[in-house]
């Protein structure tokens, strides 16, 4: 039976630290993280997002200040409110959930966060920190889905030294952190995407295979080599039927399951540990700025 990779049960635990911390903190120095989270729009899936990242963050103790703005906003405003928070002290961390309306540059914006309270941890300056930083650097703001995919390899306690690494996907926000992070841990790394000739045979060879494609059920079992560990980090909605639909990962999970060692489930597998990362941003971010 392969190990399922549980991460509701990992990010508790992560969050349950988290807690225990803040609560000590306060006790000593009356200060409590503050994370600051804007949303534009009522993108449906957005909503529920923030709603699940709020309600976490409140259950560590972390003070959450909203700011749930008009569609209609335009850049240049929301540039505004985004300096007002990197100039307000008891915000540590500033988070812009994604995606924003097609008239405004989420590059841009993006980068006007102060890149000590860049929760999300993507902005040039701490994705440039985390590739020439060589040590598992805990202060550092690393972006959180890869963060995430790395707590979850590290729960299986092996030893990921000299691992052949496949990343499927080479975006700024996973593909390319997650190449990082995986290098930090001495693995092998290669990054396949679109473009690579024979990219299955290449993922074949993994012992550890990073879904990250954006394709439902892509991955098959011809994709990936017996006893590898699989990372999927897809979250696709497909339709049933008219009626009812579900979430699926990247990976081919009835097929893949039976044939590795270890694989994460869509959903309850990246994706609590997004969010769990994102608290662990924060508190680094007030721990940092406080001097703690």
């Amino acid at each position: 039976m392969p190990h399922i990779l549980d991460g509701k049960k990992i990010a508790q635990k992560l969050k349950d630290q988290l807690k225990i911390e803040i609560e000590g903190i306060k006790i000593k120095c009356n200060l409590v993280p503050g994370l600051a989270v804007i949303q534009v729009g009522n993108v449906a899936a957005s909503s529920v997002y923030v709603k699940a990242k709020t309600k976490a963050a409140k259950e560590v103790g972390i003070n959450v200040i909203d700011h749930h703005l008009e569609e209609s906003i335009n850049q240049n405003d929301l540039i505004n409110l985004i300096n007002q928070l990197n100039n307000n002290d008891d915000v540590n961390g500033i988070l812009v959930q994604l995606p924003l309306p097609k008239s405004i540059n989420e590059e841009v914006v993006l980068n006007s966060i102060e890149p000590k309270k860049d929760a999300d941890g993507f902005h040039p300056l701490n994705v440039g920190k985390l590739s020439i930083n060589q040590k598992n650097d805990e202060s550092l703001m690393i972006p959180c889905t890869p963060y995430g995919c790395l707590l979850l390899l590290r729960e299986l306690n092996i030893n990921l030294a000299g691992k052949n690494a496949v990343v499927i996907g080479r975006s700024n926000i996973v593909g390319k952190p997650m190449a990082q992070l995986l290098l930090k841990e001495s693995c092998t790394v290669t990054t396949v995407h679109s473009k690579t000739i024979n990219i299955e045979s290449i993922c074949k060879k993994a012992d550890i295979l990073i879904a990250a494609i954006g394709k439902p059920e892509f991955v098959n079992k011809d994709w990936v080599k017996k006893g590898a560990i699989v990372i999927d980090v897809g979250i696709n909605r497909i339709k049933i039927n008219e009626e009812k639909s579900k979430l699926v990962g990247d990976v081919l999970f009835s097929e893949v399951e039976n044939i590795v060692y270890a694989i994460s489930p869509v959903p309850g597998g990246v994706g609590p540990m997004t969010i769990a990362c994102l608290l662990r941003n924060t508190t680094i971010a007030f721990k940092n700025s406080n001097k703690i």
